[in-house]
This record gives structure tokens, C-alpha cells and sequence, in this order.
């Protein structure tokens, strides 16, 4: 059952999931304290103080772990066949690129901007966490696989040549889309175009080019090919970084150590914000890394002055050398809330603007306790990458190991209503001139929200540095808040790392 390919699988579907995570749900609200661990979203790590204190094997706490690792691994182990519609008259926009689906070259292009995203999903089989029994992380870890993709993205701009496409893509020969003439603006239907399905497939397309003359599609790829196949040993190397293995840097292991100094540990539920500080220290801890920082805004305000200090070289220097223009890439994180107990929809138009800019890396958030990964959008519709497939884990440190598993020839899509108003947005800017075109065009497209305050703003000045430990459950902290400049409240407690107030 888990041994499908995943060119060939498609992941579950929204609804699906949405009926499994509510029978979870009530199934754990009915279960005694003292049984949780076997089918809720936690099993115990430690045994009663005595049986520690006798010395006794933790064997009770293996079968817990082991029982719920089998069934979360059956739960995300299978697929649905189903297939996304995307029609020819509305425009797809995926991180800052527009895709109008209306001819063969165009649904290429889309094709092969989607896959050649970083897709991290559920792993089974991987080494031990440690401190925990843990093989897996099937159940729990949804947001820890959306936060490493949305850094995943950063660095495929930081370090590809722009606009890169894998060039093995076409191995994903399944192409699990289609795409429909819309009978109305309002309602998409209609018959779907056999030429937009697999580029394998002999169905007959609405034109055929001579034939002494290769497909258009063809001929646009050949002058980028040679460039994007020079750039494989880079893309093999930046996803051995997020390899299920302790000494990967963003793997699962290191993300999970360093969430526990906020209170977190395996098995746990991480919101949108707390992934974003864990993805901070990540990128500050490696060795891997010496030209890029990451920058976490705070209460919905993204402080100049501080990414200036994060990124300026010449600024270390002592004295300080303004000849020197040596500048840190960076990585901004803004962790906001888009409502109260439901996406406010005033704020539809703003994460459509924000996601037709070239600078933004996608945001990290989904549905109540179901994370997503979204990378654009078509009409009403969010477009994202699902982290609930469950996949042996792959052994990254073998030469030419296989990316198939790490990229996904399923685009899904959901409505903007269905999103969970607690999320991350990510933004990348290779220098200084890039940061402040950035600043730009951010604010102009979060000026262009119907709400009376923005999502977040751009201020000059600093902020205070709470790091990852004031987003401990354990502590009280400043509270985010949708709030203009010099109004920043910071006297509510937080009970927890997603909780926000608001005017």
C-alpha cells in the first residue's frame, strides 16, 4: 500500500482529510487521559516515575509509539485518485509568476514551475528522535514539513539560477490536472482538453505543430536545459539538508531539538509561528549557510533597522567600513493572523497581491490543525503543496539518491474560506537594493487591503529580540497584534505561540 509511486500517486484530497482529522479529533475527546497516546496526536515519551526508578524497559511506551505509528502511517499511506480542474480564462499565479492556461506551452510551463518545488512530507522509518520513541512523524508533524518547505523555496532562489525548472520533471509523466473551457466566469466546467494531460500521452492536441518541426515546448526548454542541468549537484545538495537524519540541518531531527527550548517535542503541535523562529535558529546553526540570515518579524512589524544590522557586513566591523557593501541574503518570516476563529475575507485581495510578487516564497498555515504549504492561486482558490503523504524515508546521504519523492506532480487546490487564519508568510531578498524593493512592494500591496489596519507593516527602527524562547507554552510573552506603527500593545500574556489579539 505505501510502496505507490508517488509520479503516480496523488496525495489525499482536502475533503478526505477533513473527515479524518474531525474523527481524530472526537475519537481523542472520547478516549480516557490515560489511552490518548495510542491514537491521539501524542503518545507518552516516559514511564511512570517508578517503573524509571526500577530501571524497568520503556517496552509499554514502544508499543504506544509503534501502535501509532502504524496506524498514522495506513492513514497517510494511501491516496484518492482525484484530479484538480484549473480552467483557460483565469490567469494561475504561483509565486509571482502568471500561467493562463490556454495553450500547450503554457500549461508546461505551469507544469514544470510546480513541480520543480521542494515537496517534504511525512517520513516513516527514519532514525529515532531523540528522547522519544519516535520513527515517524506521521500525525504531527504537518507544519514542521510545510515550514521546511517554505524554507526549502528560499533557498532554491537563493542558490538556482533564476527561474529554474528540474530538469527531470518529465520522469513525473502522471500529470494530475486538467484543464477545463469554463462554461461561465462563474463556474468552471466544461469538457477538458486531452493534449494538457501527460506529455507521454498520444491523444490528439487541438493543434499539431508539421511535422518536420518539434513541439513548441520543446523548443522553449532547450536554451535553459543546459543551465538547469549544471545546477543539479546543487539541488541534490540542498535536499540532503532536509534529509531524516540527525546530522541534516533542516531535517526533522534538528527542528525538533531545537523546538524544545519554546517547550515543544516530538509528537507535539506546532503552530506557523513557532516553525518560523525554529527555521531562524536552524539557518543561524549551520555551517552550511554563511551568506544567508533569517529574519522573523515581530507583532506584525517587520523593524528596517534590525534586518539592516542582521544583514549589513560592514556594520561588524570595528570601526564600521561604509566602503565595504558586503550584504547577508535574508529570509523574512512574518507570522500574522488573518482573523479571529476564521479567515477574515477582507483580506483575500491582500494574500493575492502579496503572492503575485516575485520576492514572496509562499506561507505556511492551512486548515485548523492541518497544515499547508500555499504557493498561488486561481480565482477563489488557493493553490498548495500537502504535506499528509506518508513516504519511506530516503536514505539522502547515498550518492544520486532519488529526488522523485521530493517533488510533487499534484497541484490541489482549496478555497480562500477554508483557510486557517494563522499563518507565515515568507519573503526573500538577495541585497540590499532587492530588500528595499522589497519594503516597497510589500507595502503597496498590503496598502491595497480593505481593513482599516494592515496585515503587517514596515517600520525604520528596532524591535525587541524575544528569540524562540518567548514562544515557549511554558512562559508568558508579548502578544502579536494587528496594530499601526506606535500602537503596539505588549501587555496581554500569550498563553500560546498562536494566539493574537485584535481591534
Amino acid at each position: 500500500m505505501n510502496s505507490v509511486s508517488p509520479s503516480a500517486a496523488q496525495y489525499v484530497g482536502g475533503v478526505m482529510q477533513d473527515e479524518l482529522m474531525e474523527g481524530r479529533r472526537q475519537q481523542q475527546q472520547q478516549q480516557p487521559l490515560d489511552r490518548q497516546g495510542s491514537f491521539g496526536l501524542r503518545a507518552p515519551q516516559t514511564l511512570d516515575p517508578s517503573r524509571d526508578a526500577a530501571g524497568e524497559p520503556d517496552e509499554m511506551d514502544r508499543l504506544k509509539a509503534k501502535l501509532m505509528s502504524a496506524w498514522n502511517n495506513v492513514k497517510y499511506g494511501w491516496t484518492v485518485k482525484s484530479k484538480t480542474s484549473f480552467n483557460k480564462v483565469s490567469p494561475v499565479t504561483v509565486l509571482g509568476h502568471s500561467y493562463l492556461l490556454n495553450s500547450e506551452d503554457e500549461v508546461e510551463r505551469f507544469r514544470l514551475a510546480f513541480v520543480s518545488r521542494i515537496w517534504l512530507t511525512y517520513r516513516k522509518e527514519f532514525p529515532q528522535l531523540e528522547g522519544s520513541t519516535w520513527t515517524t512523524d506521521c500525525g504531527w508533524g504537518c507544519m514542521l514539513r510545510s515550514g521546511q518547505m517554505l524554507l526549502a523555496q528560499g533557498l532554491l532562489v537563493h542558490l538556482m539560477p533564476r527561474d529554474w525548472a528540474w530538469p527531470d520533471a518529465q520522469q513525473l509523466t502522471d500529470v494530475d490536472f486538467e484543464v477545463f473551457r469554463p462554461r461561465s466566469p462563474a463556474r468552471a466546467g466544461g469538457v477538458p482538453i486531452p493534449s494538457f494531460g501527460s506529455p507521454r500521452g498520444s491523444n490528439t492536441p487541438e493543434k499539431s505543430p508539421p511535422s518536420d518541426q518539434p513541439p513548441k515546448c520543446s523548443q522553449k526548454k532547450r536554451p535553459e536545459s543546459v543551465r538547469d542541468r549544471q545546477a543539479e549537484p546543487v539541488h541534490h545538495r540542498l535536499v540532503t539538508w532536509f534529509g531524516d537524519q540527525p546530522s541534516a540541518p533542516f531535517g526533522i531531527h534538528q527542528l525538533v531539538e531545537i523546538g524544545k527550548s519554546s517547550g515543544k517535542k516530538a509528537g507535539d503541535w506546532y503552530g506557523p509561528s513557532i516553525v518560523a523562529h525554529i527555521l531562524r535558529k536552524a539557518v543561524a546553526k549551520t555551517s552550511a549557510l554563511h551568506n544567508l540570515a533569517v529574519y522573523v518579524a515581530q507583532d506584525c512589524t517587520v523593524y528596517k533597522e534590525d534586518v539592516v544590522r542582521l544583514c549589513d557586513l560592514s556594520l561588524s566591523q570595528n570601526p564600521p567600513d561604509p566602503s565595504n557593501q558586503a550584504w547577508k541574503s535574508v529570509i523574512i518570516l512574518v507570522p500574522v493572523r488573518l482573523g479571529g476563529e476564521a479567515l477574515n475575507p477582507s483580506y483575500i485581495e491582500c494574500v493575492k497581491n502579496i503572492l503575485k510578487l516575485d520576492c514572496c516564497t509562499g506561507i505556511i498555515g492551512g486548515k485548523p490543525k492541518h497544515s499547508l504549504y500555499f504557493i498561488g492561486f486561481q480565482d477563489e482558490q488557493l493553490l498548495y503543496l500537502d504535506p499528509h503523504y506518508c513516504q519511506p524515508v530516503v536514505d539522502v546521504s547515498q550518492v544520486n539518491f532519488s529526488l522523485e519523492s521530493f517533488h510533487c506532480s499534484s497541484p490541489k487546490k482549496m478555497p480562500f474560506n477554508r483557510m486557517d487564519p494563522s499563518c507565515t508568510i515568507g519573503f526573500y531578498a538577495k541585497n540590499k537594493k532587492d530588500f528595499e524593493s522589497l519594503c516597497s512592494a510589500v507595502s503597496e500591496a498590503l496598502s491595497l487591503s480593505k481593513e482599516k489596519y494592515p496585515i503587517f507593516t514596515f517600520v525604520e527602527g528596532q524591535g525587541q529580540d524575544y528569540g524562540l524562547e518567548g514562544h515557549s507554552s511554558n512562559n508568558s510573552g508579548p502578544a502579536a497584534h494587528i496594530l499601526p506603527p506606535g500602537r503596539l500593545g505588549r501587555s496581554n500574556n500569550r498563553r500560546n505561540s498562536d494566539e493574537f489579539v485584535f481591534l
